[in-house]
C-alpha cells in the first residue's frame, strides 16, 4: 500500500512537472512571438530613438531565460509607443495644401467636411447655394483622387438634416459621375443612437442623438460613411471588424469560416458619441466623429496597408489620434481654423 501510495505520488508530481514544462514553453513562445512584433515594429519607425530601444530590447531578450518580456515592456509598446507617428500639419485651405502633394501619394483618406448645413464653424461659412457647394466638393475630390494610390480607399463622412436628406446622395453623384470619377464601393451606415426592444419586450436605448422639435420630422441617428476607392476592385480586412456568430452552428455549417467564431460586420456601425459634460472644454467642433469611427475605417481597409494617411478636414484631429493608435507611419492634414488646428496639436501633444 504504502508503495503504491509511493508510486501515485510520483506519478502526480511527474504530471505537475510536465504541465509546468508546457505552460513554460507557451510562455516561451509568447514572449519570443511577442518580442519579435515589437522589433519589427521598431524597425519600421525610424528614428535615434528608436535604435537605443531596440539594442535594449535586443539585450534584454537575451538577458532574459525565456524571452517573457510581453508582461511589462510589450504592453508599453502596443499601447503608450505610438507617438512614432510623422505628423504633417498644416494651417492651409485643402485645396492649396493637396495640390502641392505628389501623385498616389497616400494610402487611405478619412475625412468629413462641412455639410452645408449651417453648422457655425470659426472661419468657414456653412452657407453656399447648392451648385457652389457640389463644385466644391468636385474640386478638393478631384485632389484626393489625385494623391489617392490605385488601391487606395477614401472613406467620406457626410450627414444631412430631415428637411435636407438628399444632399449625401447628391455628393456621390458628383464624386462618381465624371469619367476619372470615383468607384462607390461600400456604402456604410453610422449609427450614432438606436433603440431596441428585444423578445421579452423590454426597451433599451444606446448611444446620443440632437433631438429636434417638429411635428414632420423624426429625430436623426444615423449618417452616412462612403467607401470610395478608384477600381471599385480594393480588397478590404472585412474580419479586422468582425464580431462573433449569433447561431454559433453557422461556424460548421458554412465552408467560408474555417472553424472561426468572427463574421463580418457588415455595413452598420453603431458608434455612440463619448458622454462628455463641457462641449466647449471637451469637444470645441461643432461636427465631428468619433476617433472610433476612423480607427475602423482604418482597420477596414487594412492597418498594414496603411503607411500615409491624409484628412483634408483636419477639424480638432480625431482622425489623426485614429492614425496614431493604430500605428500609421505619417499623417497629413489641413485645417483653415488656427483654433481647431491648435487644439488637434495640443491633443497630439505636439
Amino acid at each position: 500500500m504504502q508503495n503504491c501510495r509511493y508510486y501515485q505520488g510520483k506519478q502526480e508530481a511527474r504530471k505537475r512537472e510536465l504541465r509546468q514544462n508546457e505552460h513554460n514553453l507557451q510562455n516561451r513562445n509568447t514572449g519570443l512571438h511577442e518580442s519579435i512584433r515589437c522589433i519589427l515594429l521598431i524597425l519600421s519607425k525610424p528614428g535615434r530613438f528608436n535604435l537605443c530601444f531596440l539594442c535594449y530590447l535586443l539585450f534584454s531578450i537575451s538577458r532574459s531565460s525565456c524571452g517573457i518580456l510581453f508582461a511589462v515592456r510589450v504592453p508599453f509598446l502596443a499601447t503608450d509607443f505610438v507617438f512614432m507617428t510623422q505628423f504633417d500639419l498644416r494651417r492651409e485651405d485643402c485645396l492649396q495644401g493637396m495640390s502641392r502633394l505628389p501623385d498616389e501619394h497616400v494610402d487611405l483618406v478619412a475625412t468629413s467636411p462641412p455639410y452645408n448645413l449651417g453648422v457655425r464653424y470659426g472661419k468657414f461659412s456653412d452657407r453656399q447655394n447648392r451648385q457652389s457647394y457640389l463644385r466644391w466638393c468636385r474640386e478638393w475630390a478631384a485632389q484626393v483622387r489625385r494623391v489617392l494610390e490605385s488601391n487606395g480607399s477614401f472613406f467620406l463622412n457626410i450627414g444631412s438634416a430631415p428637411s435636407n436628406p438628399m444632399l449625401p446622395h447628391e455628393i456621390v453623384i458628383e464624386l462618381t459621375s465624371a469619367s476619372s470619377g470615383f468607384v462607390l464601393q461600400n456604402t456604410i451606415h453610422w449609427i450614432k443612437s438606436i433603440t431596441i426592444e428585444d423578445r421579452a419586450g423590454d426597451v433599451r436605448s444606446f448611444g446620443h442623438f440632437k433631438p429636434i422639435s417638429s411635428k414632420r420630422f423624426l429625430n436623426d441617428g444615423h449618417e452616412y460613411i462612403f467607401h470610395f476607392t478608384k477600381t471599385g476592385r480594393v480588397e478590404i480586412d472585412r474580419l479586422a471588424l468582425g464580431v462573433p456568430y449569433q447561431d454559433k452552428s453557422n461556424i460548421s455549417r458554412w465552408s467560408h469560416t474555417r472553424g472561426s467564431d468572427l463574421r463580418c460586420r457588415g455595413n452598420t456601425w453603431f458608434i455612440p458619441y463619448e458622454t462628455i459634460q463641457s462641449r466647449a472644454k471637451e469637444r470645441p467642433h461643432p461636427a465631428t466623429f468619433p476617433v472610433q469611427l476612423a480607427e475602423w475605417c482604418i482597420k477596414l481597409h487594412g492597418v498594414s496597408r496603411v503607411q500615409t494617411m491624409l484628412d483634408p478636414f483636419l477639424g480638432i484631429g480625431n482622425s489623426a489620434i485614429a492614425a496614431q493608435r493604430c500605428g500609421v507611419k505619417k499623417f497629413i492634414g489641413f485645417e483653415i481654423d488656427q483654433t481647431y488646428l491648435a487644439e488637434a496639436k495640443r491633443r497630439l501633444s505636439l
